[in-house]
């Protein structure tokens, strides 16, 4: 790990881009025209430290954040949205393209039963760091007045980074919040790190925890780690922990699941596609690589225990269906291919086509998928009025023939599309 890991002052003038340190300046003065401390903390320090450039700031003030937010509102424009009740507020920058900048008080958390979301009290620095989830996210960097850059390090956090541990903070902290025992293992993955020891050992005790989870706060973690590079590794592993079958028993991963999900990402990195034809997100492909094999009962028990959006549930239902099926699209007709395949959702046809071997049905998929879909007859509605066709039934069916003809190449110019179109218009 990099010697700077030992300094008391972290130089983030070289570590962040010139509007992430526009911004930090921002709030330091804010908070220390206020007279109060500020810290980057969590993920952010972690992620400077390793060498990973910061996305979001984790920021906390030891006093009253909303009045640095608003404060920022009043010298720099914007506006400010609060909470009292949690002592958090969100500055949104004229220019932040609506997304905005969090400012937390420190404070403290206590957790009625497993599983509960925490209830919330102000408290100190070291009872904000003391609420996280592990030490690699406990390092604090101090950024107000002359305290700027100054690495704080209560829980010897720093030690655990450079050895590469996850390592929880206290060992009721897996009861206290089940997320805990998936996000333990995507940062393990991510960055190449081991649980601790005394870590590991907590988490068979704490997996029944999991089914108190709430279907939100369940699928969000596994949203999180579909969206992982290394969302595989991350599965294989929760499924060694045992942590999959808690959350649900048809949530299985094996070596085959493995094989066909980073051989299908593999392919869409490759595909004709610049991205997947849905513009669907990572992790909504991912679920479809995970799910597909499962029967379509299964996939509506799952989704009873982790509540899918309406639209992945409907793709992935449709995805198991058509990854049971896609045999069958051989020896077809273009156009029976698109018949088939047009009511489905795209990326259900889409994770098939990446999911599946080599041969003549996958091509079909293809071919549904760069063209065939794409593919329209010259003639609309229009056309077929100002021929004096009375509007009804007819204009779909001629439409349709028309179609197919094109599909299926008995039609290959508009001239043939004419001809046919005439025949039509007289049976």
């Amino acid at each position: 790990m990099p010697d700077e890991f030992a300094l008391p002052q972290f130089d983030l003038d070289r570590s962040l881009s010139a509007q992430q340190l526009k911004v930090l300046r921002a709030v330091a003065e804010a908070a220390a025209t206020r007279q109060v401390p500020l810290y980057l903390v969590g993920g952010s320090v972690r992620d400077l430290l390793l060498h990973i450039p910061a996305k979001d700031f984790d920021l906390v003030v030891e006093g009253d954040a909303i009045g640095v937010a608003k404060g920022l509102a009043a010298q720099y424009g914007g506006r400010v949205t609060s909470h009292v009740r949690f002592g958090t507020a969100q500055w949104f920058q004229p220019d932040s393209n609506g997304h905005p900048l969090d400012i937390i008080s420190t404070r403290s958390e206590t957790y009625d039963h497993p599983g509960a979301l925490p209830t919330v009290k102000p408290g100190r620095l070291s009872d904000d760091l003391a609420r996280r989830d592990f030490t690699i996210n406990t390092l604090a960097l101090r950024i107000d007045g002359e305290h700027w850059g100054e690495l704080h390090d209560e829980l010897d956090s720093l030690n655990d980074l450079k050895r590469g541990l996850v390592r929880v903070l206290h060992p009721q902290s897996f009861l206290d919040d089940p997320t805990r025992l998936f996000r333990a293992v995507r940062y393990e993955q991510r960055y190449g790190f081991q649980i601790a020891p005394e870590t590991l050992a907590l988490i068979p005790p704490a997996r029944s925890g999991i089914s108190s989870l709430s279907a939100e706060r369940a699928r969000h973690e596994l949203d999180l780690i579909l969206e992982e590079e290394k969302a595989a590794a991350m599965l294989t592993r929760l499924a060694e922990l045992d942590l999959l079958q808690p959350a649900h028993p048809s949530l299985a991963w094996d070596n085959i699941k493995r094989e066909r999900f980073n051989k299908a990402w593999g392919m869409d990195r490759e595909s004709p596609f610049v991205t997947n034809p849905s513009s669907a997100s990572r992790s909504f492909l991912s679920w479809h690589f995970w799910l597909l094999d499962r029967a379509v009962p299964e996939i509506r028990s799952i989704n009873q225990r982790l509540h899918f959006q309406t639209n992945l549930l409907e793709s992935l239902l449709a995805a198991s269906t058509l990854f049971k099926d896609y045999p069958s699209l051989t020896r077809l007709k273009p156009s029976q291919c698109v018949t088939w395949l047009e009511g489905l959702p795209l990326t259900a046809v889409y994770a098939v086509f990446l999911s599946v071997p080599d041969g003549e049905a996958r091509q079909n998929l293809r071919n549904y998928l760069e063209t065939w879909r794409m593919i329209k007859p010259k003639t609309n509605g229009d056309d077929l009025k100002e021929r004096g066709l009375p509007p009804g039934p007819r204009y779909k069916r001629i439409l349709s023939s028309l179609r197919q003809a094109w599909l299926d190449g008995a039609v290959r110019n508009e001239s043939e599309e004419m001809d046919l179109l005439k025949k039509l218009l007289n049976m």
